[in-house]
């Protein structure tokens, strides 16, 4: 892979039929998880589709987007999961089937369709997995700001629970670009403010048709479509410029039967702005670095160092599980910074010469410099700039659960990233938790975080392939991490804004 050249990034859009049902009472609620190797037998999650409750024909909003090398043979493997709880550990959950390809075959069909595959290689049932690729050629992204008015009311007690999907126009159909956040009880909703790729929404052409369509949401999944429109991209932002585009959401059955008829509601698109947006290349090459601090567990629940039990022993090969972790990521990032001075404190240790506990303590015992250079000379860490990287590295769970939470949802609007890694045998579903996979993370007081900037794994899953794959893995949320930061301030690469204008500055 160091040698390889990615010729593109390709937008993956995912789809089934027939899914098995597993819930008593209702259907499954599926969600897609998309795992990649370019080693044999070294799998990696790239991504993970948003969760769709009571449905066995779902179509995934949520797209994947994945680098795409011509000569490298880029396995997928698709998991379809009904979810059942809140955890991230999909072993908790029913498995409803998997296909594993290529990514070459994928961009080469551009629409394959296959049946889904059990564990044991039986048929899943009737089920069916469809995925679409398409390169990404325009890096523009669509901002909206959109409410409506006096939709139909489609509900016997209480009001509509209306939520929008945009659908872009392709050669076999519609395709679902976006899902809006269902808005409970209301039939003069305002969704949250949201962001459609252009590629995603148009195909770049900003005169294509759009198709918008309001739904009232059921819990059963049997929802019912309030009304549509269809518009273009260009008379989005046309009519939004000077005041908000407005249009009739008609529903078809309803027009025909009833006479006078004009329209089940109307959306307002308040604001639609067409903005380039950055990748994390874009920020690398044009100038920004990466910082990189690790924190390592030392508490009691590690164990006594020179007993072979404990997680700080050191094996004859000069190896345990924390060394493992922080080498396997820190090799990755270091390369993203120039001083290679890597900053490595530990947290839970008696510190002589008082010997009481310390939870912050810099690894060469040096608090005016706690910098060691290069990976060799700590063991411990990886890079420094502009955007932080912090790699906690512990064996137990989380103890101070709220004020963890609240300095998360803090740290999201700063430029940095959390990483955690879980040696040893606990249980941390409480680390989990942390992971915004599931939804942003909210604080104590209910303030939700700006981004999600936790990635959580446990090393067991990779003690026996450990290295490329564990990095890769931990690694995998970084690049759209460190980009839509920047990009939520709309900050451009040092490069193509100048070096003062380019970087927000922030102390230690």
């Amino acid at each position: 892979m160091a040698a390889a050249q990615c010729v593109t990034k390709v937008e993956l859009t995912v789809s089934c039929e027939n899914l098995l049902d597993k819930d008593v009472g209702s259907k499954s609620d599926p969600l897609c998880v998309l795992l990649m190797s370019c080693t044999e037998g070294r799998w990696y999650e790239a991504g993970r589709t948003e969760q769709v409750q009571n449905c066995l024909c779902p179509k995934f909003a949520k797209k994947f987007v994945v680098d795409y090398y011509f000569e490298i043979v880029q396995k997928l493997r698709f998991g379809v999961y009904d979810i059942d709880n809140k955890t991230v550990d999909l072993s908790d959950d029913d498995f409803l089937g998997q296909l594993e390809c290529t990514l070459g075959q994928v961009v080469s069909s551009r629409r394959l369709t296959r049946p889904l595959l059990l564990t044991s290689s039986a048929p899943a049932g009737r089920g069916t997995i469809t995925i679409m690729a398409e390169e990404i050629s325009d890096n523009r992204v669509a901002h909206f700001e959109v409410e409506a008015r006096k939709l139909d009311n489609k509900d016997f007690f209480g009001k509509s629970d209306p939520y929008l999907e945009f659908y872009k126009q392709t050669d076999s159909g519609w395709q679902l670009a976006h899902r809006t956040e269902v808005v409970n009880n209301n039939l003069n909703p305002t969704w949250k403010s949201f962001r459609i790729p252009v590629q995603s929404l148009c195909g770049g052409d900003l005169e294509k048709p759009i198709k918008v369509e309001c739904y009232d949401y059921d819990n059963d999944g049997s929802h019912d479509l309030i009304g549509s429109f269809q518009t273009t991209l260009k008379r989005f932002q046309d009519a939004s410029r000077t005041s908000p585009a407005e249009f009739d959401c008609v529903n078809s059955k309803k027009k025909q039967k009833k006479k006078g008829y004009k329209n089940s509601g109307v959306i307002s698109v308040k604001m639609c702005e067409v903005k380039k947006e950055y990748t994390f290349l874009d920020y690398i090459m044009g100038g920004c670095q990466l910082n990189f601090t690790v924190a390592v567990d030392f508490t009691a629940s590690n164990g006594d160092p020179r007993s072979p039990d404990s997680l700080h022993y050191i094996s004859p090969q000069g190896v345990n599980e924390y060394l493992t972790a922080t080498w396997s990521v820190g090799n990755v990032i270091q390369d993203y910074d120039s001083d290679k001075m890597f900053p490595a404190f530990g947290f839970g240790a008696q510190i002589p010469p008082s010997w009481q506990v310390s939870h912050q303590f810099p690894l060469n015992f040096n608090p005016s410099n706690p910098f060691c250079p290069g990976l060799p000379g700590a063991l411990q860490q990886s890079t420094a700039s502009q955007y932080f990287v912090l790699l906690i590295i512990t064996d137990g769970v989380i103890t101070d659960m709220d004020q963890t939470r609240n300095a998360i949802v803090q740290a999201s609007r700063l430029p940095m990233s959390i990483i955690i890694i879980g040696v040893g045998g606990a249980d941390f579903s409480a680390m989990e938790f942390l992971d915004g996979d599931d939804g942003r993370l909210r604080s104590q007081t209910g303030e939700s975080a700006l981004r999600d900037i936790v990635q959580f794994v446990p090393f067991r899953d990779f003690k026996k392939a450990p290295g490329p794959a564990l990095a890769q893995s931990v690694l995998a949320e970084l690049p759209q991490q460190v980009a839509s930061f920047f990009g939520l301030f709309g900050l451009k690469p040092p490069e193509e804004a100048g070096a003062s204008s380019g970087f927000l500055h922030y102390s230690h």
